[in-house]
């Protein structure tokens, strides 16, 4: 059995704001076929860019050495300041399993292709054009990666050593008019889009790019049993009086087992707290009524019942397998989001734990 690797992409700012996020997360979990272990959305400051962007030039052979400088000055040049009147925003995300630096290579690709044809990653969203002297006059990598594992572990150990203090929920980043109706809301793609590695989270991402909202939060997450207790509290009530208290009760504990991967009524109280078996990711969006569009785009509860081009028309199955959770209104996005922890940092210690058993 081959031992198990981290890997990582990034996913640049001009892909974000390109609203590009959706179709390379899918690309990203399908085409390599491993866990999506982390996530954290970053406001890179300029220390970080440099010491970053410091890493980057390796190569002896001309050409590569030439690209991997390219990169090195978009780093310097497209993660901080202010692009467009708002700060870069990136997203990285780390990956694990077997061969999971090489299948990350594969999948993300060369930037400097002879014949663009589809095939990775920066095939589809990167861009190197050059005149007819080979001057390159527009460069953008879509995704940055590195496809040597110490590399990666110097890379990965950087980015936890600034995860507190330029990572987290970027809600200061984005600027708004001092009238505007400015809401985050909290989103939770669901377990039923992790049961193997395919395009279903980054599908589910890319229609609610419809939202026009901004991705400010990334967190994947576990929830306890105790988290989905809490969070599905409210839920509780109007089940039993719709069902009956047996009945209600009943399909309560399977909401939480969908979520937790255990029934409360069949949880130790010592792993009540434990993170649980069925994984999720919470994204935090922000913008004018936030609450509203997001919802708009989710659709109801019932997929049969949900229109078309909907999150729930498109990938939900039954009124629970329904693919994504969204906040009904701005106080229980704060609720829910405190619940599950969404500003927690849980990518340095994952950072920290993997390499300290090596």
């Amino acid at each position: 059995m081959q031992n198990e690797e981290l890997s990582y992409a990034i996913i640049t700012s001009y892909s974000m704001r390109k609203s590009r996020t959706g179709g390379i997360v899918g690309r990203l979990i399908s085409r390599t076929g491993l866990d999506l272990v982390g996530g954290r959305m970053f406001a890179p400051s300029p220390e970080l860019a440099k010491r970053y962007a410091e890493t980057i030039v390796t190569e002896t052979e001309p050409r590569h050495r030439a690209t991997q400088k390219l990169i090195r000055d978009y780093v310097l040049k497209n993660f901080t300041g202010t692009i467009n009147g708002e700060r870069p925003r990136v997203l990285f995300l780390i990956f694990r399993g077997p061969d999971a630096v090489e299948r990350t290579h594969r999948t993300v690709g060369h930037i400097v292709h002879e014949r663009t044809s589809g095939e990775t990653i920066r095939d589809t969203y990167g861009d190197y054009i050059t005149d007819d002297s080979g001057k390159v006059t527009y460069f953008e990598p879509g995704v940055l990666a590195a496809f040597d594992p110490k590399a990666v572990e110097r890379d990965l150990k950087l980015w936890a050593e600034f995860s507190d203090s330029d990572g987290g929920i970027l809600d200061q980043v984005i600027p708004f008019p001092t009238d505007a109706k400015t809401e985050k809301t909290l989103v939770l793609i669901k377990p039923d889009n992790f049961k193997f590695p395919n395009l279903r989270p980054g599908g589910v991402i890319e229609v609610f790019s419809r939202s026009g909202l901004w991705i400010i939060g990334f967190k994947v997450h576990r929830m306890s049993v105790a988290q989905a207790e809490e969070f599905y509290g409210p839920v509780l009530a109007v089940l039993e009086k719709k069902l009956g208290v047996k009945s209600g009760r009943e399909n309560w504990e399977s909401i939480v087992e969908f979520m937790a991967g255990k029934k409360p009524s069949e949880c130790p109280p010592e792993e009540r707290d434990i993170p649980g078996s069925e994984k999720s990711i919470a994204i935090v969006y922000q913008g004018e009524d936030a609450v509203r569009r997001i919802r708009d785009v989710l659709g109801p509860t019932d997929p049969a019942k949900a229109p078309p081009g909907s999150i729930r028309r498109e990938f939900g199955q039954t009124i629970m397998i329904n693919a994504a959770h969204a906040s009904d209104s701005a106080e229980n996005a704060k609720r829910e989001m405190a619940i599950i922890q969404s500003d927690e940092n849980n990518f340095k210690p994952l950072i920290e734990n993997f390499y300290r058993r090596q």
